[in-house]
């Protein structure tokens, strides 16, 4: 499969998706060097590209089997709308980027192309309804899925050295609440297993006409 996987960061939604080798044909979009190179250490065999993500869907959401967005998330999160109220950050306005690929995608990407938008629950109503709500994300998504209850890490808690979902940053010179944000961006692997996995169930099914077979 042809995957396209943007904003990638370090790679947490991505990391069980190549569990025998290079099943997978993945180009990783991510804007920022010093994380591009982390997710290339992690994953060498994927295309890295090193460019703005939103840009690089609109001219190239044809050429992709399975696209993967998540959004920048801070814009949206409760957490800046409690810490603008504390006096801790200036009120911005939400980056509304995230609709704007909900939109293109559900309108204009193939019909074989399989998509999904992740970001987390807004501080406002969303102005697209999601998909799927789980834990502290939304996902917006164009194929049936249902998910049993996951057991994440309370991201909260999670302390700049901390290893999450088999990823520690303590080797790589950034600033430590950098190194936090980062941990805290992730979405659980095995969420990210489980949606892929859903979405080759179905694009084999229709190879044979047999999407119904699938949806329970």
């Amino acid at each position: 499969m042809k995957i396209l996987n943007l904003y990638a960061g370090i790679g947490g939604n991505r990391k069980f998706w190549t569990p025998n080798g290079n099943d997978h044909e993945i180009t990783a979009i991510e804007n920022n060097p010093e994380i591009a190179k982390i997710y290339q250490d992690f994953f060498p065999n994927d295309k890295m590209i090193v460019t703005d993500a939103h840009q690089y869907l609109l001219e190239h959401y044809k050429e992709y089997d399975f696209i993967w967005s998540s959004p920048p998330c801070p814009s949206h999160s409760d957490i800046r709308r409690c810490g603008t109220h504390r006096g801790q950050n200036e009120a911005i306005y939400p980056e509304m980027s995230l609709y704007q690929e909900i939109i293109l995608l559900d309108n204009f990407a193939p019909k074989k192309t399989k998509w999904i938008v992740e970001n987390v629950k807004p501080y406002y109503n969303p102005l697209i309804n999601p998909s799927i709500s789980l834990g502290r994300h939304y996902f917006w998504l164009n194929f049936y899925i249902n998910f049993e209850k996951q057991k994440g890490v309370n991201h909260d808690k999670i302390k700049y050295n901390d290893t999450i979902y088999g990823f520690n940053l303590n080797e790589y010179k950034i600033e430590i609440n950098k190194k936090r944000q980062i941990l805290r961006n992730m979405v659980n692997p095995e969420i990210g297993l489980h949606i892929l996995n859903r979405a080759l169930e179905i694009t084999e099914a229709d190879k044979y006409g047999q999407s119904k077979l699938f949806e329970s």
